[in-house]
């Protein structure tokens, strides 16, 4: 696969106000955390969102927040990542095409820590769970909206990478090894798209942030001390948006 140099420091980059105008951008996991300021940032800088999490309440408050602040009506998707089968993905492509023709981004942000204890002793239901909604959701989302991806002139798929799928560390267990997957899923299909496609496809790897998931895996850190979400969207919105063009199978 061809690594594009990227010319530009992401972390440092400077968006335009309008640099996602109508543009049509699916974020999973939408309702809290970095899924949440993403998408919220997405929408300011002129998206139209389509919100998917499992919680509509949490959905609902966002959309109000992104109503209220003038940015375009965004999209609340009810959404189970590990329950939900493959019809439910296809029925999804269909409401996105039915309501919106296209799709020019996606971006799979939801995940699940799970256990972090000795595979000896993970439990089964939990590691098929946690695979569920971190791997093969990524997978069947991506599956099912390719088709809509490949109806826009400039898309971007973006997953969410982490340390732990990158470097084996004992005890991170289903979480580990989801990541290690997503990197490699991330890998093989920025490899099938970079000709004859313009998807472009990438990752991020979001390290030491303030989110819940980070407060669960380490509850003795003192979490005032990590950074925001915030400090994270120039790397989102590069990658989401057309100053990103050529940029293939990187994880930033």
């Amino acid at each position: 696969m061809v690594q594009w140099q990227i010319m530009i420091d992401p972390d440092r980059y400077i968006p335009t106000a309008n640099l996602l105008s109508n543009r049509v951008i699916l974020v999973t996991g939408a309702s809290s955390g970095i899924g949440r300021v993403v998408a919220k940032t997405f929408a300011a800088h002129g998206a139209t969102v389509i919100l998917l999490a499992r919680s509509v309440k949490k959905l609902e408050t966002l959309y109000d927040e992104i109503e209220q602040a003038g940015y375009p009506t965004p999209a609340i998707y009810p959404f189970n990542l590990a329950t939900a089968t493959p019809n439910d993905y296809q029925d999804l492509r269909q409401n996105i095409e039915t309501h919106f023709g296209r799709l020019d981004g996606l971006l799979h942000n939801a995940a699940m820590l799970g256990a972090l204890t000795p595979l000896e002793h993970y439990a089964l239901e939990q590691w098929y769970q946690v695979l569920q909604v971190n791997l093969n959701s990524a997978f069947l989302l991506t599956q099912a909206t390719l088709p809509l991806l490949k109806l826009s002139s400039d898309a971007s798929i973006v997953f969410t990478s982490a340390n732990e799928g990158k470097q084996g560390k004992a005890y991170w267990g289903a979480y580990g090894v989801s990541k290690f997957g997503i990197e490699g899923l991330m890998q093989i299909l920025a490899d099938e798209l970079e000709t004859n496609t313009t998807i472009r496809v990438n990752s991020i790897n979001p390290v030491r942030m303030r989110t819940s998931l980070r407060a669960s895996a380490y509850p003795a850190e003192n979490t005032a001390t990590l950074p925001l979400a915030e400090t994270l969207l120039p790397r989102y919105l590069y990658l989401m948006g057309p100053d990103s063009q050529g940029v293939q199978g990187q994880s930033l």
